[in-house]
């Protein structure tokens, strides 16, 4: 059985940095594609970054390119999102997603595509 538990959230202030971290059990990261989305109030959730299975490659969107860096330990146990230089619409809540195999480089980003998923962590960026 999956499990995914964020954490590492918090208030900070504009073009500070955060890092994310998703506990995992039950998944085999060199099996699973993992990703992480964001939900900002009254918006949809949109994914942010991306890795498939064994970390062969990263995905990013366009919003986040450059300051996000998304990572896995090697002990197979966390997902990490490193958040550098925040900017104000980075505000939402912060979620960890595993589906087993690889996911199509281009629906990486996409909600449904995955069906394990944590409750989130809450980022709040100040200016």
């Amino acid at each position: 059985q999956v499990q995914l538990v964020e954490s590492g959230g918090g208030s900070v202030q504009a073009g500070r940095s955060l890092r994310l971290s998703c506990a995992t059990s039950g998944v085999t990261y060199s099996r699973f594609s993992m990703a992480w989305f964001r939900q900002a109030p009254e918006k949809e959730r949109e994914g942010v970054a991306a890795i498939w299975p064994g970390g062969r490659r990263a995905f990013y969107s366009d919003s986040v390119k450059g300051r996000f860096t998304i990572s896995q330990d090697g002990a197979e146990t966390a997902l990490y999102l490193l958040m550098t230089n925040l900017k104000p619409e980075d505000t939402g809540m912060y979620y960890c997603a595993a589906e087993p195999g690889w996911v199509e480089e281009g629906s990486v980003l996409r909600t449904n595509e995955y069906r394990n998923w944590g409750r989130g962590t809450r980022v709040i960026v100040s200016s």
